[in-house]
């Protein structure tokens, strides 16, 4: 079963280019993951500080693995300190 998943990322406005560095290098490495289908990632258009990930994975499991990556553990270690708030991640399925 493929897992269509949503994460909108709030940063705090003075870390947003470093923060979007990292968001960039994580679509960089995440497209070369086998389980990938779609890795997307937008800005907000009224909110700059505002990003979203689009993304199709083929599996529970190979989502399981994406997440256990060094760049998305990377990207982890800076919620606390440099978003506003923690992602918000809305995991779904086509019906």
């Amino acid at each position: 079963m493929k897992i269509y998943l949503t994460a909108i990322i709030k940063t705090k406005e003075k870390y947003r280019d470093e923060v979007l560095e990292i968001l960039k290098n994580m679509v960089k490495e995440t497209i070369k993951e086998e389980a990938n289908e779609l890795y997307t990632l937008h800005q907000g258009i009224e909110d700059k500080n505002q990003f979203v990930f689009y993304e199709i994975w083929k599996s529970k499991e190979g989502l399981a693995l994406h997440n256990q990556q060094p760049y998305i553990q990377n990207f982890g270690d800076l919620v606390d300190e440099k978003l506003q708030e923690k992602p918000q991640i809305y995991l779904t399925e086509i019906i």
